[in-house]
């Protein structure tokens, strides 16, 4: 299922923003965000092209704000559930900026992120759940996966992604996963 870090049933898409992980890292927490390019435009490649760092900044006049911004994050699911990984997940991707997470700094070092396309505030699809679904358990077999958190969890203050129309409960029920997975947004399951 695995290749040096690369999920077999992701397109890949290498992106050139990532570096290595601190050594005798353990990858124990997966970090869920939302993106689209403008913001609430869904369709289109403008975040590949961000995360690969051809976005054309002349394409829209939000893109101005992200010129010669470097981020990355190992898997991005499109409306349609289509999967794609931007970054080995043994190595770090740029994806959640300043953040802590039970008491560690730089959850960059320690997390693999996986963008969903939409908008804090905006529903997901079905496809997008069964996806992430599907991905959660194999990232599980391969990485000593201990926690889930949503962006808006570990960088309280910055962010507010995925956002409250995204499902946490739906997520914990479908996986079939204890509490203490989902400890960091133990409010957003209630």
């Amino acid at each position: 299922m695995w290749q040096q870090g690369w999920y077999r049933f992701a397109h890949a898409l290498a992106s050139p923003n990532f570096g290595p992980r601190p050594v005798n890292t353990d990858i124990d927490l997966v970090v869920i965000h939302s993106i689209s390019l403008p913001p609430g435009v869904y369709g289109g490649n403008q975040v590949q092209a961000f995360f690969t760092n051809c976005l054309q900044t002349s394409e829209h006049p939000y893109f101005e704000s992200l010129r010669d911004i470097k981020v990355s994050s190992h898997f991005y699911i499109r409306r349609g559930g289509e999967l794609l990984q931007f970054v080995s997940c043994d190595d770090r991707a740029w994806h959640a900026g300043a953040s802590t997470h039970a008491g560690r700094t730089q959850c960059n070092d320690f997390s693999i992120g996986i963008e969903l396309e939409g908008l804090e505030g905006d529903a997901f699809t079905q496809e997008q759940y069964e996806s992430l679904i599907a991905l959660l358990p194999m990232i599980a077999q391969q990485y000593p996966l201990q926690h889930i958190a949503g962006h808006e969890h570990i960088a309280p203050d910055r962010k507010k992604d995925p956002g409250k129309r995204f499902s946490w409960r739906f997520l914990q029920q479908s996986l079939g996963w204890p509490d203490h997975f989902f400890s960091a947004c133990e409010e957003s399951i209630r």
